[in-house]
């Protein structure tokens, strides 16, 4: 970092590019005051901000690496900043300020990604990004009916809506920069000259990071962030069938491997009980098998494992007062409270759940060894989704005497912290598997595997398909290397249900991601299932058996991403990052280097325009045509058949080659 002082001001360079500058007429830094409001109904927030100041800090004082901000020359400092290497820390001199801005230089042509796990638009430039994990929203286009229905229900969301944000963003100009806070953020994109970064507190620092390629940048970020171990080895044996259908569950698995899928293990997220609510079918929120629904469950996972097939469950950081956990915990003050000492009690729509207080280190440890641990590692589950981490109530009171509006985006990485020490405690880091929709700013040193959350069963623009490898670039240049969705979606709200054409692309595309896993939704029997229709399930058998044949190069992706910290999926630009015609894609990636994948997305669609980035070689999987990079061409793209090409000059050409004959 580079520090050039001017006579009213300084500006701030990082291997010779402008980040910082600041002068009497054009500020950097503001700060002021807000009195915000926000209102959380299940998951979904409304915020509103009332700014009563807003003051630009004109002044500066520089004496070394640290440098005094005020008003004007003659008013008291209310703000310092020091330089530490490549990190800019602040300490607030003025204790009414809780709010901050921070204009960081940029250019005309640049583009910026990340903002931790985004659903709508991967290159963020020239929108606006709050950063608050919470539900995403059904519909998430303000223009459509079933969001303008979810919003009459309080469900509704927008194209910034995410369960994982983080204040971090990777520029074209090769640098990244990460806020080291947990306040409630915001990236504005909007402006050609800056980028306006705003923080409702003042941030312990600002980190900025450099590299001359995206790939190195990439390697130092998953550094910086965690990186998480290879696949199990049992994942690649096939697809995770997910079911929730009591022991049905095991018959039904049983008729999906005679049609020819391929599996390695079985999800019954159903396996604690289930309770029916409006929304549809609800599980009992009390984390141990429920030996009504399932009878002798633990035998069937023993003779499970003895056919490779692991068992996953699910669990979340919340109990049902009408659980028989509940009052364990509460005899023991495991949770949050209210503003009278009580135990803080959260309606999860229809049936209310008291809030585990993972920054009480006790409460941590018995849901970590006595629920996780005992009640379902020793149990003998391989996996799980842990699930609900953005839900910590705004109003609680929490052990460690931080406010709940500062802990809330902290909290998904406390979560995955708690199921990792679980999963360490019986040694079975990499060995079992537990996925995550949530996350902030640490989730990737605890967390081995992302889903892209509650999509909706469409091919709709802001809520479908195409939003999953949004989420998966996204989240993948900060350090989280494995993604995967739920195939065929998860919501079913307002009439709309799947199409067997929307459950077989999404299967496509499963196919070519670090691990397929399919969810009968919400509402299974609205919505159709994948045993259900024998197309279906010829076509769900073939991309499970794709799957199974790409184990050896996903292999070598998994101890690229444990190694190097690549994520799997990529975007064109990380191998190709002189072809700027390939920034702003997001609805085709690469899987490693060597694949290119373009999944079909709308609905009807019998071929795909894809753009093949210059300066390789292309061979489409199914027809073996050879094109050269550098051009958009049209491809037939059947059921069956989607946009995939490889390098022709990959070590793997005949294992793609030999894709073909599936």
């Amino acid at each position: 970092m580079q520090l050039q002082t001017t006579p009213d001001g300084f500006s701030l360079l990082l291997d010779d590019r402008v980040l910082l500058r600041h002068s009497a007429a054009a500020p950097a830094i503001y700060v002021g005051h807000g009195q915000e409001r926000m209102d959380m109904y299940r998951g979904n927030f409304e915020i509103e901000d009332y700014i009563t100041e807003r003051s630009a800090l004109r002044h500066v004082t520089v004496e070394g690496s640290r440098i005094s901000f005020s008003q004007a020359e003659g008013m008291a400092p209310r703000l310092e900043m020091t330089l530490a290497g490549t990190h800019i820390h602040f300490r607030s001199l003025d204790n009414s300020i809780n709010r901050f801005w921070i204009r960081i230089q940029a250019e005309g042509d640049e583009h910026v990604w990340g903002g931790g796990e985004q659903m709508s638009y991967f290159d963020m430039r020239g929108r606006r990004f709050p950063l608050w994990t919470s539900e995403p929203g059904v519909g998430r286009d303000k223009t459509t009916e079933i969001t303008f229905k979810s919003d009459m229900a309080k469900a509704g969301g927008d194209y910034y809506n995410t369960n994982y944000p983080q204040p971090t963003y990777v520029s074209s100009r090769r640098y990244a920069l990460h806020v080291e806070s947990t306040a409630y953020s915001v990236f504005d994109f909007r402006r050609e000259a800056f980028h306006e970064i705003e923080v409702w507190a003042v941030p312990e620092r600002i980190e900025f990071h450099s590299a001359p390629s995206f790939i190195e940048l990439v390697e130092q970020l998953s550094l910086r962030f965690g990186r998480q171990p290879e696949l199990p080895d049992w994942v690649y044996r096939g697809a995770i069938i997910g079911l929730k259908d009591g022991m049905n569950s095991f018959s039904r698995l049983e008729t999906m491997r005679a049609a020819g899928v391929q599996v390695s293990g079985l999800w019954c997220e159903d396996w604690v009980g289930i309770r029916q609510t409006s929304f549809g079918s609800r599980l009992f929120w009390d984390w141990q098998a429920n030996e009504t629904r399932y009878p002798g469950l633990r035998d069937k996972i023993v003779e499970l494992n003895e056919q490779g097939i692991r068992f996953l469950g699910y669990v979340n950081p919340y109990l049902c007062v009408d659980g028989s956990l509940f009052p364990e915990a509460e005899a023991a003050g495991y949770f949050a409270k209210d503003q009278l000492g009580r135990t803080a009690i959260v309606d999860f729509g229809e049936f209310d759940c008291g809030v585990v207080d993972f920054t009480n280190p006790e409460a941590a440890e018995w849901f970590a060894e006595e629920v996780i641990g005992r009640r379902m590692l020793d149990y003998g589950l391989s996996g799980w989704m842990a699930d609900f981490g953005e839900y910590l109530p705004i109003d609680v009171e929490l052990g460690n005497g931080i406010d709940a509006k500062l802990m809330h985006n902290a909290w998904p990485t406390l979560w995955a912290e708690v199921n990792a020490k679980a999963v360490a405690s019986r040694g079975k880091t990499g060995e079992a598997l537990f996925f995550m929709r949530a996350g902030f700013t640490g989730v990737q040193k605890h967390c081995p595997l992302l889903w892209g959350g509650d999509q909706s069963v469409d091919f709709s623009r802001h809520d479908g398909l195409v939003t999953v490898m949004c989420a998966a670039l996204s989240s993948g240049l900060l350090g989280n290397a494995y993604h995967h969705s739920d195939i065929g979606g998860y919501t079913s709200l307002f009439g709309n249900v799947r199409t067997p054409e929307l459950l077989m692309r999404w299967a496509e595309m499963a196919a070519f991601t670090p691990v397929m896993r399919s969810h009968e939704g919400n509402r299974p029997r609205d919505n159709i299932q994948i045993d259900q229709d024998p197309e279906v399930l010829s076509h769900f058998a073939r991309m499970t058996r794709i799957y199974v044949h790409l184990a050896p190069y996903l292999k070598t992706l998994s101890k690229e991403a444990a190694t190097l910290g690549l994520p799997v999926q990529r975007p064109l630009f990380l191998h190709h990052e002189h072809d700027r015609r390939t920034y702003a894609i997001q609805d085709a990636y690469l899987y490693g280097r060597d694949l290119l994948v373009a999944p079909v997305w709308q609905a009807a669609q019998a071929e795909r325009p894809v753009y093949l980035p210059e300066g390789e070689t292309w061979v489409h999987v199914w027809t073996g045509e050879v094109y050269d990079g550098g051009q958009m061409v049209t491809v037939p793209s059947p059921i069956g058949s989607p946009p995939v090409f490889y390098r022709k000059s990959s070590t793997f050409a005949e294992t793609f080659k030999a894709l073909a004959e599936i």
